[in-house]
């Protein structure tokens, strides 16, 4: 089948040959790797499978852990982590700020793990997050409150928020590029998808786990003792991870990327070199992920608090919301993901900010109606959105980037934009309600994220049927002109 190729990843015909069969060659003692846009034998579906398995066992027990976060957030730490001023938007707000603070390091993990993904692999790298990221979160379970050692909670808090923030940087990039360098051109879109699937299944595992807490337990009991059994059971949702992608292993890509910096002698660049050679392509990447990441931290953190504070909804049936959410969430990533190989991978991306633009119109009323199922509908329907404008996005930006440099590109894409983004948009959300009482700016504040990611997608190059391997060609034609 041939494939569709975008002007700018076109070279000439002679000299890509030669590059071709140079390519070819660095895949020595005797592998038959197949090519790169067809689907892979019956031998090759193995790597694929545990690829797969292996990035989503991970990303289930990241998304666990930051989801119970999340959670606590709203639920525990604004009460037994802060001093009480009397007014629960004081510690709902502070509590935001320190889970925003979160985010600040991922940059810094994406760096160290993009780099160690790019010069070591992917697999080797997945190992070493998972196991920051679960160490750091069991911490949490054992963390004194405001009521036992005063200011110095919080500290605490911030300081394992840090390290779980910089496990979290070397997360993504690892788990999507494992899957989406060893999946087929054809169906790229779709198992480039399975490991964002993580994102609701993990959410699920977190809910599921919660709300048996919350109906076995009193609230006392809850904010005494209860919420740290939660996040102490993520330590055999980590041991299942790791044992997982112990099994996993690079993609033929990659090996032989890796094997031509061998043979050059020379490493993997760093991000400097990133930044000098793909800074718009950055920026893209930085832009796209505006949309889904506000609407989600608003639609499922900021949401939780307010359902609870003020709308008064029970926690036990705010939690329900949210688990059937997240199931729906489930079913439509890998769907779009498949919408993006059929449609492409701009088109589903299109559409999806313009629902993200608006969703908030309806959203908000609809919660305030106070029925279930209008709630339900509300942040049912921001998980939709969510997928539209998530599930492309790791097979988008895996072709804006050489093998050589992907990991390190990628991760920092992905773990800056929440700086911008996401990672405070329940801070100011909450912010703007309380400036305001009125959900009309937190709609404004989403129009404009839609916005961003909608020009960032203008300005990218459609890439769906583009082969990885002509991505690395390309490169290697522009660095010897």
């Amino acid at each position: 089948m041939q494939t569709r190729t975008p002007g700018h990843l076109q070279a000439p015909r002679s000299k890509e040959n030669t590059l071709k069969e140079t390519a070819r060659g660095l895949a020595q003692a005797g592998e038959d790797l197949p090519a790169e846009g067809a689907t892979p034998p019956l031998a090759t579906k193995g790597p694929l499978a545990r690829a797969i398995i292996g990035a989503l066992a991970g990303s289930i027990a990241e998304w666990y852990d930051f989801y119970l976060y999340s959670t606590a957030t709203s639920l525990v730490f604004s009460t037994e982590f802060f001093k009480q001023t009397g007014n629960a938007w004081d510690t709902i707000i502070s509590a935001f700020a320190l889970y925003g603070v979160g985010f600040l390091a991922r940059p810094v993990g994406a760096l160290v793990f993009g780099r160690l993904g790019d010069r070591r692999g992917r697999a080797h790298t997945l190992m070493i997050s998972l196991t920051v990221v679960g160490l750091s979160t069991l911490a949490i379970a054992f963390l004194p409150t405001f009521n036992q050692v005063g200011v110095l909670a919080p500290i605490l808090l911030v300081t394992v928020r840090l390290i779980q923030g910089f496990g979290f940087g070397g997360e993504w990039g690892g788990a999507t590029l494992i899957v989406s360098e060893n999946a087929p051109s054809s169906r790229r879109g779709y198992w480039s998808a399975w490991p964002q699937v993580g994102t609701p299944a993990g959410n699920i595992l977190a809910t599921l786990v919660l709300l048996v807490l919350s109906h076995t337990l009193s609230n006392e009991q809850f904010l005494a003792w209860g919420w740290r059994v939660a996040f102490a059971l993520s330590f055999v949702v980590i041991i299942i991870g790791l044992w997982v992608r112990s099994r996993v292993q690079d993609a033929p890509i990659f090996k032989r990327a890796q094997a031509a910096e061998e043979e050059q002698n020379r490493t993997a660049p760093g991000i400097g070199y990133v930044l000098k050679h793909y800074w718009k392509r950055i920026l893209i990447g930085i832009g796209a992920r505006f949309a889904e990441n506000i609407l989600y931290y608003i639609a499922v953190t900021f949401s939780i608090t307010y359902l609870n504070i003020v709308l008064d909804v029970q926690v036990s049936n705010v939690l329900g919301i949210m688990l059937m959410a997240a199931v729906v969430h489930f079913i439509m990533m890998p769907l779009m993901g498949l919408a993006s190989d059929r449609f492409g991978r701009r088109p589903v991306f299109v559409v999806g900010c313009g629902l993200t633009a608006i969703w908030a119109l309806w959203a908000f009323p609809l919660m305030g109606t106070g029925s279930p199922i209008a709630m339900f509908i509300a942040v049912a329907s921001a998980m939709v959105i969510n997928a539209m404008v998530t599930a492309p996005y790791a097979s988008l930006m895996t072709k804006m980037f050489p093998t050589r440099v992907r990991s390190t590109a990628l991760s920092f894409c992905y773990q800056v934009a929440p700086i911008f983004a996401g990672g405070f948009a329940p801070l100011i959300a909450s912010a703007l309600l309380r400036a305001f009482n009125s959900w009309i700016p937190i709609a404004v504040y989403v129009f404009i994220a839609a916005l961003i990611t909608f020009v960032s997608i203008l300005l990218a190059h459609e890439t769906s049927g583009v082969d990885l391997e002509d991505v690395d060609l390309q490169n290697q034609l522009a660095q010897e002109s």
